[in-house]
Order: C-alpha cells, then structure tokens, then sequence
C-alpha cells in the first residue's frame, strides 16, 4: 500500500486548476508560520526560490508541495490536507484574489503509515514535552 503526506479536497482541486489555467505551472510552499500562520502557498513554477534546505513533500494535482526541512521536523508526523476557505488571507498566494485562501486541515499519520513514511511506528514521543 501507499501512503503519501498530502491531499486536497475537491473544493481545493476546483481553485487550483482554475490557477493553473490562469498561470500555467504552479508550485506549493508551506509557509513557515508568519503571516498566515503556516499555510499553503501557491505561486507560479519557478517563482520561489528553493533551496537545500526545502523538501518535497508530494504533489497534489500535478503540482508540488514543498516544506522547509525545520518545519519538516514538527510536520513529519501528520497528513495535511489542502482545503480552501472564504476569505482573504495576508500572502502573496495566487488564490487571494479570488476571495478565498488554502488552508491545511491536518491529522496524525496512523502507526502504519508513520512506519511507511518515517520508517518508525512509535508516535508516543511527539507529544512528550520536555521539562
């Protein structure tokens, strides 16, 4: 069996092949957390500068969906589903024009797919804090 780190809704599939007709090929970047909080982001192929330090983390709809690696570390051990809302967010994400922004819903990966995809099935440890 498969297993992947990312989906989208139908809902999200609409606005996102609308963007694709508009702008041609496109690219997801998980924003760190600024602006919108940490949210999807679209923008045109090529228009984000990516680098060692961004990993792919699958594609929805043909397009990619990147995260930075220290994101990576909180993220590694849940599903993220792009879902779109009414709305306009604070980003430069090529949806905002359109009145509504993406969101991610996520949930933890189950013990089978934290195995297949982290290559461990303990997720006791991730919500363990420190003192």
């Amino acid at each position: 069996m498969e297993f992947s780190r990312v989906a989208i809704t139908p809902k999200a599939i609409k606005i996102l092949n609308q963007l694709k007709d508009e702008h041609g090929e496109l690219m997801i970047h998980q924003s760190g957390g600024c602006c919108d909080g940490s949210a999807p982001m679209v923008f045109e192929k090529g228009e984000m500068y990516l680098d060692d330090s961004d990993i792919l983390l699958g594609q929805v709809e043909g397009v990619n969906y990147y995260m930075s690696e220290d994101q990576f570390e909180y993220w590694k051990h849940t599903h993220l589903t792009i879902d779109v809302t009414p709305g306009r967010g604070s980003s430069f994400s090529l949806e905002i024009p359109l009145g509504v922004r993406f969101i991610i819903q996520s949930r933890l990966l189950t013990e089978e797919e934290n195995k297949a995809l982290n290559g461990d099935s303990d997720t006791s440890g991730i919500w363990r804090i420190q003192s």
